[in-house]
This record gives structure tokens, sequence and C-alpha cells, in this order.
């Protein structure tokens, strides 16, 4: 009884606010406007239960197939999404442009629910098939949204909260949407912009699957954010014509569609000729060089891609024109420029590395978890000679201890039960030419570290069930957030492999002692939202997110920036905004000068006593102290102590 009056309710609100009632104020716009397009294009009614439609296998798998490069360009951005949502009752759904499910990713919680809805491989989620919904609504609105519980059009749907976003091919047209849905019972806005963040990067991926056979410019106004969430994306054919552009590459260049730029050479879009953009595609410098657009004469950096074929060719080995590979620009600094913005810690790692990467020496990056050390790896292997080789990263947590040893290694066909038949050539021979990152070496099991250990000073490989060893050329770069050497004390490391390991150790400090952290954030800031500038900090957050302890680091604040970009209004990040984490310290920027606890007041008079008595030499009196520079500086921004102007 209480279901068919909830039924009637729901039902007479969509009808009633759909012709104009006066219940339409209470709806936003778009979702009123689908509720029409339902009622007056498709004649659908709010209280109908039809069962979903499902295709069948074969339809499925022709859909699938179809759309392959865009399944597959997803996979790991599906998986990336549900494990940033986890726990939250979300699933994440893959459609084509016609709204059909292509591939599912279900939360446990959330499975049965979301079978009984439809949300199964196969199902299709337009507005004809479902009413208002999350998928088939964005596939019309053709931007992220967020249909929530009473705003879908059936009653059968309102237990879910749905956010979308389009994924778009290069030619502008919609190529799928993403879909994280759950039975949660908040709006959740910063599920929607993780979401699109999401669907961005599939974009881009399929733009570069797409765009192969054409030549690829990768520009953004700072050169540390080409290759990222926010850079330009453009193909353009041998003679120069432009062939397609992503979202990003369109609003820098401050365009609508892909139309107007298309067919149009590219000196016309950049001061560059032809004949220099197809050579630097031919060098594959990864180093972002300076380039200004025509129309306003703003500057850019770019870097440059080669088709496909072009690319595997030179892999191989083929002769590169002498012109060409004269013409490198090597400048080792450059990758090491978005790492560090005046902390003294990191500005002596990047000084040291830059030093050293030339010479075949392994780096060990140290640091707890979350300060970027992957980051820190990959700047490495950008600014040393192996630069246009691979880098191929292996997670030692992460990899089952029964599967470690044939993932770096490699194995023979049938090494062993379930072995593939072709074969594996292991991580290690994958990184041949290039670097080898082993994040987290201290959870290597401590037999696998004798092979390791083998493999270094050989320089060879025998893979699982082989007999011939194989040469590798590589340059190790490793991390940890352990204490190796107490590990190697207590017997869990190899005392060898350790300063095998050991030629420069970098240890990268966490955010909370960091000197350049208001530059920092503003620097991922800039990064998550697409561009400097298109979001600011208002000061009481900014003061807020300077004094929090970030405990996950860089990883932690990322994070935060990523949800704080989608929930920010009218382009500034205000208190009201911050998590609850960080809005806890709020009370310590709100407290008096001098503080009531007899204990604070006194060790704020004495640190006041010793800077005035050493004209605020902050070093002198923390040293006298026998303080870091870092623990007094917090400890002056506890007690709001500032230096006299």
């Amino acid at each position: 009884m209480a279901e068919g009056v909830q039924t009637a309710s729901h039902g007479t609100n969509v009808l009633a606010a759909a012709r104009g009632g006066i219940t339409a104020a209470d709806y936003r716009s778009f979702v009123l406007e689908s509720w029409r397009r339902c009622i007056d294009d498709f004649g659908l009614a709010p209280e109908r239960r039809d069962e979903p439609e499902v295709l069948d296998r074969a339809e499925i798998a022709e859909r699938r197939e179809a759309c392959c490069h865009l399944v597959e360009m997803a996979k790991s951005e599906m998986t990336g999404l549900y494990q940033q949502v986890a726990g939250s009752g979300y699933s994440i759904l893959l459609s084509d442009a016609d709204g059909v499910v292509l591939n599912y990713i279900g939360d446990p919680l959330f499975t049965t629910a979301a079978a009984s809805a439809g949300m199964v491989n196969g199902a299709s989620w337009s507005e004809l098939a479902q009413g208002t919904n999350g998928i088939g609504t964005c596939l019309v609105e053709k931007r992220p949204i967020v249909v929530h519980r009473e705003e879908h059009f059936f009653t059968k749907n309102t237990g879910l909260t749905c956010a979308a976003a389009p994924i778009f091919e290069p030619t502008g047209e919609i190529a799928g949407v993403l879909d994280a849905s759950s039975e949660s019972h908040m709006a959740q806005q910063h599920t929607v912009a993780l979401v699109n963040m999401s669907a961005q990067l599939i974009e881009n991926r399929l733009f570069i699957c797409r765009m192969r056979d054409n030549y690829v410019l990768r520009f953004h106004s700072r050169p540390e954010f080409v290759s990222t969430l926010g850079e330009g994306i453009i193909a353009f054919d041998p003679s120069g014509r432009l062939r397609a552009a992503n979202r990003s590459a369109l609003f820098q260049l401050g365009l609508s569609t892909v139309d107007e730029i298309a067919g149009r050479p590219i000196q016309e879009i950049f001061n560059l000729r032809v004949d220099d953009a197809l050579s630097r595609a031919q060098r594959q410098s990864n180093h972002p060089q300076p380039l200004r657009e025509v129309k306003g004469g703003r500057r850019f950096y770019a870097s440059f891609q080669a088709p496909s074929e072009q690319m595997e060719g030179m892999s191989r080995g083929l002769t590169i024109p002498r012109p060409f590979a004269s013409m490198e620009t090597p400048t080792a600094r450059l990758p090491f420029e978005g790492l560090q913005f005046g902390d003294t810690r990191m500005k002596r790692n990047a000084e040291r590395a830059a030093k050293l990467i030339e010479r075949d020496i392994p780096f060990i990056v140290l640091g707890e978890t979350g300060t970027g050390k992957d980051v820190f790896a990959r700047a490495l292997h950008q600014a040393g000679p192996r630069r246009n080789k691979p880098f191929v990263a292996v997670n030692c947590a992460s990899i089952p201890e029964t599967l470690i040893e044939s993932e770096l290694f490699g194995y023979r066909p049938g090494a062993f039960t379930g072995a593939s038949r072709e074969g594996s050539r292991g991580k290690i021979v994958q990184a041949h030419g290039g670097t080898l990152f082993l994040d987290e070496i201290g959870d290597m099991p401590l037999e696998l570290q004798a092979r390791l250990l083998r493999v270094l000073e050989e320089r060879a490989v025998i893979p699982l069930g082989g007999e011939t060893p194989i040469e590798v050329d590589i340059q190790l770069i490793s991390a940890t957030h352990q204490n190796l050497k107490q590990q190697v004390m207590d017997g869990g490391f190899r005392e060898d492999l350790y300063y095998r390991l050991h030629g420069l150790s970098l240890q990268l400090p966490p955010l909370r002692e960091r000197e350049d952290r208001r530059e920092l954030i503003r620097h991922l800031l800039d990064g998550e939202a697409g561009g400097p500038g298109r979001l600011e900090i208002e000061p009481e957050a900014m003061a807020l997110m300077d004094a929090y302890e970030w405990p996950g680091n860089i990883r932690q604040l990322r994070n935060t920036l990523r949800t704080l970009v989608g929930l920010s209004e009218g382009g500034v990040i205000r208190v009201d905004d911050l998590p609850d984490d960080l809005l806890l310290g709020e009370e310590s920027l709100d407290r008096p000068a001098r503080p009531s606890n007899p204990l604070d007041v006194a060790e704020r008079d004495a640190i006041l006593r010793e800077l005035e008595a050493a004209h605020w030499n902050v070093t002198r009196v923390a040293s006298k102290l026998t303080l870091s520079r870092n623990t007094l500086y917090r400890k002056m921004k506890r007690y709001r102590i500032k230096p006299p102007r």
C-alpha cells in the first residue's frame, strides 16, 4: 500500500512539474526537460515497471567489438575510480553512444540491487528505455550530470543516485558515458568530479589510439602539465593539416568545436612550420618545448609524437635521419621543475639527481607513503639519457608473492600450470634499454632478492623454465617507505642487495614538513582544475590546508583537491567546501594570539623572546632550542607569531 502511495506521489509530481505546475520550481531545468522528452517524445509513464531491456550475448559481443578501443582504454580507469569510491556502495558502468552498458564493476553491497535495476552488461540505459537517468540524460546533455533519486523519471529508479560524464571521440562525437551509481541517500558532488576526471583520462587515451596514424601535438601553458589530465591534444597529418582536437585543446585555444580548426594548417594556430613540427615528432623527445599561439600570442609548451608505425620502426632500431638526431635538446632539470617550489630538501634532491642522472648508478627514493616517490622516479627517468626508452614500474607490495617471480623475470611457455602458451618476457626484460622502477622494494620476498641481486650483477635474466640468459641493460630506481637498514638488521632484507641499491639515496620529506606547502597546493590545484587560475582558494581555506598535518601526504592532498574542484562554486574554494578532517584544525587558527593554556603561554613567550633576541633569525633560534626549522615554523604558526614589518 505504501509503495502504491509512493508511486502515485512521484508520478503525480513528475507529470505536474513537466507541465509547468507548481512543483516545477523544485527541480533542475535539465531534469524537467528530460521529463518532458520522456512524456511527449517517448510516450513513457512514470509508474511503468517493465523489466530492464537487456541485449543477448551475441548483440553484447557485437557492440563490445565495435567499441573495443573504448572498452580497453576504460578498463584501468574504471578500476581506479571504483577503488576511490569503494565501500560507498557505488558501481561503475561504461556505456556506448546508445546507452548500452559495455562494462560493469559492481560493489558487493550494491550488486543485487544493481542487477534488479538493470545495471548489467548489455542493459540499455537510454532515456527511451529507462527514462531520465545518469547515462541516458548525459548522452542528451553532453556534459557531466548527477541524477539523484526522485529526479529519475521512473518511480522504480528513484532509489538510485547516478553521476555520469560523457566520453568524446576526437571528432567531437560522443563515444560513450562513464557512470557511477549507488543507492546513496546523498547526491555526492565529489563523485561526479571523480567520474568526470576519469572520463577525460579515458577520452585522452582514446584520442591517442584513434589518431595513432597521425602526428600528435600535446600542449599546455605550463610544461609540467603536458601529458597530464589537463593537456591539450591536437592531431595533424603529414601535410600539417589539423585533423582533431580534444576538449582541453579547444578550451585553451578559445574554441567551441573541432570544426573551427579541422583542415586548417598547423601554422595558422601556432608559430610553427610544418617541417619543424614533423622533425620534433621524429626526434621522440618528451621534453615540452615553447611555442606561441598565432592569434593571441600566448605561450604554450608542447611535445610531439610521430605516427605509431614510425615510432615502432624507430624503436626497432631504424636509423633516424642525422638532422633530426642532432637537433635533440637535452635539459636535465626540466622534469624536476614541477616537483619543488622552494623546499630546501626537495631542491637538494633535484640538484643531486640532475648531477648524477647521466651516470649509470642506481637510485633509491625513500619517504612516507604518498610523498610522491613514483612521480620522482618518473622525473629521474625523463631527465636522463634513457628518456625515450621504456619506463617499467613494478609495485612489489601489490603483486601476490606467488606471481612476483614470473612478473619480474618472465617465463617460458609451459613453465608452470596456468602459464600462457606464448610465455612472458617479464618486467626486467621489458625495461631493457630504459628504466626499471621497483616500488615498495622492502616488500620483496627474501628468496627473490637473491635473484634480483644476480640480475644486477650479471646484467642478465634467466626466465622461469629457461636455461639461456637474456642480457639486459637497465637503469634501476627503487623506492620504499620502510626502514631498510632496520630490515637488514632484522634479517628481512639482504645486506648485499641493500648496498647494491644505494648508489644515491633521496629522502622525500612528508608534506607536513615541506616549506613550499602553499605553492605545492596551488600547483596541484591548477593541475586538477585543468589550468592555472581557473580556481582560487580563499585565504582562510588556504590557511587551514597549510596548517593541516596531511597524514596521507601528497596523495591525500591530490584526492582532496579533486573533491574540492567538484564542490567549488563561482571559481572559488571556500572554508565550507573543505572536508571535516581539515576543519578540525580551524579552531587553532581562530585562537587569540596569546593562548590561555599556561604551558602554551610559557612556550609562546619563550619562542618570542628568543626570536627577538636573535633579530628574528629562525635558523639560529631553532638551533638554540634544539628544534628543526620546520618544527619552529609550525609553532610560530600555531601561536600566530609573525616577524615585525
